[in-house]
């Protein structure tokens, strides 16, 4: 059988969505909860200037990624994916992140078939280069143009992405889910991981 090239985001999808919120209450003096998060744009959500958010960012951000919980059932399901799929994980951390992001998979034992950091939320040329059959992403408009370049994506729920979803875009509530849905014979019959065809050359990495 042939393994499927899984795309897989880090930041809300394999970790906890909301595991930077405590950093960002301390630090802004302020009392959100995980339910007030109903942007993905965390500045906007703090109704800050970016730069100020950026700021914050440079001064705790390797800390938060280093520090986060992994979603229940991300681990156990990744794992037995990786028996018969190729796992590929794409995120827009920037290219300093590497190491903190590299070292947190390897110390929580994630499955790597690839890891690419982007510095960018545009993900549709990566999907290509890796020629992705499934696209697993918490960010509602990633998820949208990752779609509309002809991509099956699974979008995670968080209270950030509860928007009306098009065609190739699926809605999952955790990673027992998707496992199921990626092991359904009966999904693959239906089609939700046909993509459309893409003449472009695959690059190594």
């Amino acid at each position: 059988m042939k393994r499927l090239n899984l795309c897989v985001d880090i930041d809300g999808t394999i970790t906890m969505p909301y595991y930077w919120l405590k950093y960002a209450n301390d630090y802004f003096g302020i009392e959100l909860k995980p339910s007030d998060i109903t942007e993905y744009d965390i500045d906007k959500v703090l109704n800050i200037p970016s730069e100020e958010y950026w700021k914050f960012y440079e001064e705790h951000g390797e800390k938060m990624h280093e520090k986060a919980r992994a979603r229940k059932g991300a681990k156990g399901n990744i794992v037995k994916l990786a028996k018969y799929n190729n796992i590929h994980y794409v995120t827009a951390r920037n290219k300093v992140m590497q190491e903190v992001t590299k070292n947190w998979l390897e110390k929580r034992k994630f499955p790597i078939n690839s890891l690419h950091l982007l510095g960018s939320h545009s993900k549709v040329e990566k999907a290509k280069e890796l020629d992705c059959n499934i696209f697993i992403e918490d960010r509602y408009e990633n998820a949208i143009e990752i779609a509309e370049a002809g991509f099956s994506v699974f979008l995670i729920d968080c209270f950030y992405n509860r928007f009306t979803l098009p065609n190739r875009v699926t809605r999952v509530k955790n990673w027992n889910e998707i496992y199921a849905k990626i092991n359904s014979h009966e999904s693959t019959r239906s089609g939700v991981f046909k993509k459309k065809e893409h003449k472009v050359a695959i690059i190594a990495t």
